[in-house]
């Protein structure tokens, strides 16, 4: 085994105090997505969804990795072959937690982007809708998220190593959200082997060759140790 690929969701950062989505209680269920996670929710209320991610953000700048962001980090130190770590998540824990070779597909709290130019920049903390952008000054600085609408990032990349893996690995996702959830699909469809680590298995049964249920802080070192092994 030379490339392993791995999909993280919400479920990873979970037991760092990070809030999920789609669970009962979840992030949706407290706001109207069409608010704070659109392109034109933001047209109409900019500090709403400003307000919606300061929160977010600062929940995570607050919040440190867990033992299964520590464990991905040392499966891609220590194993002998490609290791890329694909996330849904917009937090930074996997590299607070050492990861190097991480693509956010659904964009970073930690990054601002002017909707005017396209220049990007380090977030703040706290970003503010009348903050001039640092290139153009258009007061139109937003998070640099994926909202519902837009396309995600590094796809073109993402879809190759799929075809290139000889594991694909998904931790911590519902597996509800496309395109990230058609990422099994395309690894079985290249005779990838597939696993799946999550507090339960998926909806969808016999999707994965193999399932690991159980909290990401036991299930993800345990497996890793089993690999470097």
């Amino acid at each position: 085994m030379k490339r392993i690929v791995i999909l993280t969701g919400a479920g990873i950062s979970a037991e760092s105090g990070l809030g999920t989505f789609r669970d009962v209680g979840g992030l949706w269920s407290q706001y109207d997505l069409e608010e704070v996670a659109t392109p034109q929710g933001f047209a109409r209320d900019p500090a709403l969804v400003h307000d919606f991610y300061n929160a977010r953000r600062a929940n995570m700048l607050d919040a440190a990795p867990n033992a299964a962001h520590a464990a991905l980090a040392r499966l891609e130190a220590g194993f002998p072959g490609e290791v890329l770590l694909v996330t849904q998540n917009v937090d930074d824990l996997h590299e607070r937690a050492g990861s190097k070779n991480v693509l956010h597909m659904h964009g970073a709290l930690s990054g601002a982007v002017c909707a005017a130019c396209d220049h990007r920049w380090p977030a703040p903390r706290a970003m503010d809708p009348a903050a001039p952008c640092p290139a153009c000054t258009a007061p139109r600085a937003r998070p640099d998220i994926v909202w519902f609408g837009e396309m995600p990032f590094h796809m073109d990349e993402i879809v190759h190593a799929l075809a290139r893996a000889d594991l694909f690995v998904s931790i911590g996702t519902s597996g509800e959200v496309y395109p990230a959830a058609g990422f099994v699909d395309e690894a079985r469809a290249c005779g990838v082997e597939t696993l799946e680590i999550n507090l339960e298995p998926s909806r969808v049964p016999g999707l994965f060759d193999r399932v690991i249920a159980g909290p990401a802080t036991q299930a993800v070192p345990d497996w890793v140790a089993e690999v470097l092994a």
